[in-house]
């Protein structure tokens, strides 16, 4: 039997496996006590290390093996689950991980995991609480493997800076073995590589090099803006250091380099030779990994094409021909059914009505071939913060709300960096310390809510916690102190636009700083990510209380069903997914409340907008009408109204993109073409109401 046929599918059932273990054993540290839980893990781990075994990736099979040994004692209460067993756990499925990447990467799924198979062996034998010393310092030890390697926030910062054409350099600079003060000559260099760049990542920490916790030497992978050269010399200028081994990494040595300390590589160097060497090695690795990368490519289609398989992979652009063909088809349906009705003959009518059901079946299906829930985004999140939470020593809850919204496809695939930059952002500076939460009056743990719902022909997804909120007198003197603004323009600034500061590239309110965040790397990458997807972010902030990070992001997908109206002899189009209801209103309901117009709705008040005064139609003269047609509006919990001139009604358009020579105007996100073949605008609701 050829294996290879059977490999795309073993790397799918592996990766939902590994998905079911992550979230049943996130579950299982909530409630330690639930057996059920461990019943579930460890038939996902059983039925792993058979196709592990099957496949011949022994490694694989052995490490599921050791750990499905310990689950084995927990389910049968023999063992009862402490932090050390949750720790080593999930260190074994990041092993796990990253030997299913290997395979996925045409390698051999091999990895030195002993010290991990050392614990799980200790924790069988019940001997791992009297061997403290010993496995707490191969623990020590792997901690230490682990620091080395960077982690996703820190490898998507470097990627996309190598992306951008920055200089990425990986240094390792050595200390005199005289040298009296080395945390001192450590900030020498550090304070210049800032002044040189940013720095990503330090081993060990930066708290542990001020405390000289060092030996010799510390690794630093920095964001250069300046030459290698240059660099080398700023380091060596600093006196006692003996040499700097500096590397510049590209995206394969990168992930190699990320990929080795995973797998338990020596974390630091002892030397800039041998830091060298492990650059090298991983550089070699790269090369290796592409000749048996072809093969695995090419065995992939077999298998895609063998009779077992549920899926196909489809090209993206292939979707998109798809999508633009049908939505051309779309307006000649609409044509068509206008002729129809113009000509009224029975068999002509008979056909386009066919022709309707069959392309509203075809539409559905279109659409949701690029639609993918979100959920696939948010799953890796969980871990994540628990991760982070343990790391900060602070206690988090991550409630997850709407996590079957659906999204395009090319937005999916784009949405996940942004994310983990606001989570990482909220748990590091939104969250407070145990010890602050219980003198602020609150619970010692924080709450972040992330949550996604569709409004309008948009996407909105949320990060809100009930941390410190953002200090504004604090951002407006940084932001002067950086020359972001002047003392004269934060004047002006209202409480939004301060908030929108901490956007702005380089800027950080750490005190201190960490691996995590606090160095200015982050938001600003998340905002340009946002624009870049044509959607927009913004924060709402009260001091004590919490943050709340909103991104609106347009569904890309063209076909939407609208309420057509008019405006004068302009024709516009409103989503029907932002309408709660459309009614008319006589002149004497609307008031007049602090200047704005208002009327009141089902009990409560909201506002009244002219969307021909929004739009400019001078076609149209509001001010003579003494009933005014309205439709009302929904954007969150916010509601508003509109007034029109004359409702058309409901129909499936074409969303088409103004392109890039007519951007940002007010209150229109696209255009369609009718079925009598006039262009009408369609409004965004989300952009009336603020």
């Amino acid at each position: 039997m050829d294996m290879s046929d059977y490999l795309s599918m073993f790397i799918d059932e592996s990766n939902d496996h590994l998905q079911a273990l992550n979230e049943n054993l996130l579950k299982l540290e909530s409630a330690p006590e639930d057996i059920s839980i461990v019943q579930v893990i460890f038939r996902s781990a059983h039925t792993l290390k058979g196709m592990s075994a099957t496949m011949g990736f022994e490694d694989l099979a052995s490490l599921t093996h050791e750990m499905e040994n310990v689950l084995d004692l927990v389910r049968n209460n023999k063992l009862k689950m402490d932090n050390f067993i949750f720790d080593t756990l999930f260190k074994g499925l990041d092993a796990l991980e990253s030997m299913v990447q290997d395979i996925i990467g045409g390698g051999t799924g091999k990895a030195d995991v002993t010290p991990i198979v050392a614990n799980l062996q200790a924790i069988v034998k019940g001997d791992y609480n009297s061997a403290g010393a010993s496995s707490s310092s191969t623990a020590a030890a792997g901690s230490n493997g682990d620091a080395s390697s960077l982690d996703e926030f820190q490898s998507s910062i470097l990627l996309q800076s190598i992306d951008a054409g920055l200089s990425v350099f990986h240094v390792v600079v050595t200390v005199r073995e005289d040298c009296v003060l080395k945390a001192a000559r450590a900030y020498m260099v550090f304070d210049f590589l800032e002044r040189s760049g940013e720095i990503v990542k330090s081993t060990p920490s930066v708290q542990d090099i001020e405390q000289e916790k060092f030996d010799r030497s510390f690794t630093v992978f920095t964001i250069a803006s300046i030459s290698e050269e240059e660099l080398r010399k700023g380091i060596e200028s600093v006196s006692e250091i003996e040499g700097a081994a500096i590397t510049k990494l590209d995206r394969e040595s990168l992930q190699q380099l990320g990929a080795a300390a995973a797998q338990g590589a020596p974390a630091v160097s002892a030397s800039p030779i041998a830091a060298q060497a492990e650059v090298n090695a991983a550089r070699s690795q790269a090369a290796a990994a592409a000749a048996p990368a072809a093969p695995a490519a090419a065995s992939a289609p077999a298998a895609a094409g063998g009779n077992v398989s549920r899926t196909i992979r489809v090209d993206i652009e292939r979707l998109d021909a798809l999508m633009n063909l049908f939505s051309e088809l779309l307006i000649d349906r609409v044509r068509l059914e206008q002729l129809s009705s113009e000509i009224r003959r029975n068999d002509l009518t008979e056909t386009v009505e066919h022709m309707t059901r069959v392309s509203s079946d075809l539409q559905n299906i279109v659409l949701k071939l690029r639609m993918v829930p979100v959920e696939s985004v948010f799953n890796r999140f969980p871990r994540m913060i628990r991760d982070l939470a343990k790391t900060l020593d602070k206690k988090v809850d991550l409630i997850i709300t709407g996590a079957d919204t659906e999204l395009d496809r090319t937005v999916i695939d784009e949405i996940g960096d942004p994310l983990v930059h606001l989570l990482r952002n909220s748990l590091d500076h939104g969250i407070e310390p145990i010890a602050d939460r219980i003198a602020a009056g609150k619970s010692e743990t924080g709450t972040v809510h992330l949550r996604a719902f569709h409004s309008g022909n948009h996407v909105f997804i949320e990060v809100e916690e009930d941390g410190r909120g953002i200090n504004r007198e604090k951002v407006k003197q940084i932001a002067i102190k950086n020359g972001v603004v002047t003392a004269d323009e934060a004047k002006r600034l209202t409480e939004n636009e301060i908030n929108m500061l901490i956007f702005a590239p380089g800027f950080s309110t750490a005190d201190k700083i960490s691996d995590i965040s606090g160095r200015g790397v982050g938001l600003d990458v998340v905002k340009s990510k946002i624009s870049s997807l044509g959607g927009h972010v913004s924060i709402e902030s009260k001091e004590g209380k919490g943050t709340k990070f909103s991104i609106q992001l347009p569904l890309t997908l063209s076909i939407i069903s609208a309420m057509l109206v008019k405006l004068g002899t302009e024709k516009y189009a409103i989503p029907l997914s932002s309408i709660v209801e459309t009614s008319i209103i006589r002149r004497e309901q609307i008031r007049k409340i602090h200047g704005n117009r208002m009327i009141d709705y089902r009990g409560s008040l909201i506002p009244l907008i002219s969307l021909s005064q929004v739009l400019d139609a001078k076609s149209f003269k509001e001010e003579e009408e003494q009933e005014t047609e309205i439709v009302v509006i929904r954007k969150g919990d916010k509601t508003g109204a509109i007034t029109v001139d004359e409702f058309i009604g409901q129909s499936e358009i074409v969303l088409k993109s103004l392109g890039k020579y007519l951007t940002n105007i007010e209150a229109i996100s696209g255009a369609t073409i009718l079925g009598d073949g006039q262009v009408a605008l369609i409004v965004d609701p989300n952009a009336l109401i603020k």
